[in-house]
């Protein structure tokens, strides 16, 4: 009974261990993960749910009630002793040395992951950028140079391109008896990406937006001298006059008009819900 019992917790355990810690013999590689992790960007930091001192605990209380549960097994020949005063076979399975060296490895099983885990989380830290540096004065300091259309749109651009890369970081990584799931911590630094992209976006929005509104007055007081009542000699005469003026500005409108299309075009092309439309513009030329 006693073989039996020992030979079943022995081979529990190193099941166990081939599980987490792989075969002594054999490549890592062949290692299936056993426990399944988020990676969390929770405000500037990068962190494991559950962390490592928490899938070793759960290992060691598994490998606990693996060898506690001798404790209800008791020897036969005990039975003309009180129930209370039995000694259950966990008390000579416990000293085994084979048990007691597998109990000892289970119980440090991660430690030898917390290296390469610490690799990967760090190579996150290329993204810090997001978070260290603040949106507002990174768009001052940017405003201060009198950015062009062409700065603005290499700034979005940028943005992209590291949207892109984040998204084609795999969603699983494994390392050991771990597999890292990345998709949480990429969907925080896809967030702190938007936040950038729309700053930026915005700040070229309102600029385009204020370079229409002083188109459109001109328009406008053109229009209001043209459409002015010819009661005589003298109103015709302003008439003509402002007939005369757009004829012109008719090629300085034209100019006028086209950076700022070209600031909505681009606003199109980064960020899809853009309030002003530069078609409105071109209508409100032509009308005139």
């Amino acid at each position: 009974m006693y073989q039996a019992l020992l030979h079943a917790t022995k081979y529990s355990l190193n099941q166990m261990k081939e599980r987490i810690c792989g075969r002594r013999n054999a490549p890592k590689l062949v290692l299936k993960p056993f426990f399944e992790v988020d990676v969390h960007l929770e405000g500037d930091v990068c962190n494991l749910k559950p962390s490592l001192e928490e899938v070793q605990s759960a290992i060691n209380r598994a490998a606990s009630h693996v060898l506690k549960s001798t404790k209800r097994v008791q020897n036969w020949n005990q039975k003309d002793i009180p129930e209370d005063q039995r000694e259950p076979f966990y008390d000579w399975i416990a000293k085994d040395k084979e048990i007691v060296k597998v109990i000892l490895l289970l119980t440090g099983s991660i430690q030898g992951t917390k290296n390469n885990v610490k690799k990967f989380l760090e190579s996150f830290e290329k993204y810090n950028w997001l978070w260290k540096q603040k949106i507002d004065e990174s768009l001052k300091r940017f405003n201060s140079k009198n950015p062009m259309l062409e700065d603005f749109e290499n700034k979005l651009k940028e943005f992209v391109q590291f949207e892109d890369e984040i998204n084609h970081i795999d969603n699983y990584h494994k390392i050991g008896a771990l597999n890292l799931k990345s998709e949480s911590v990429k969907l925080g630094l896809t967030r702190w990406i938007g936040m950038w992209k729309s700053a930026f976006s915005k700040d070229l929005h309102k600029k385009a937006k204020t370079h229409l509104e002083s188109l459109t007055d001109d328009i406008k007081q053109i229009r209001l001298k043209i459409e002015k009542p010819v009661k005589d000699i003298d109103s015709l005469g302003s008439v003509m006059y402002a007939l005369e003026e757009i004829r012109k500005k008719e090629s300085e409108i034209e100019l006028q008009f086209r950076p700022v299309s070209e600031m909505y075009s681009l606003l199109e092309t980064y960020i899809h819900d853009v309030i002003e439309n530069p078609s409105l513009s071109r209508q409100t030329h032509c009308r005139t």
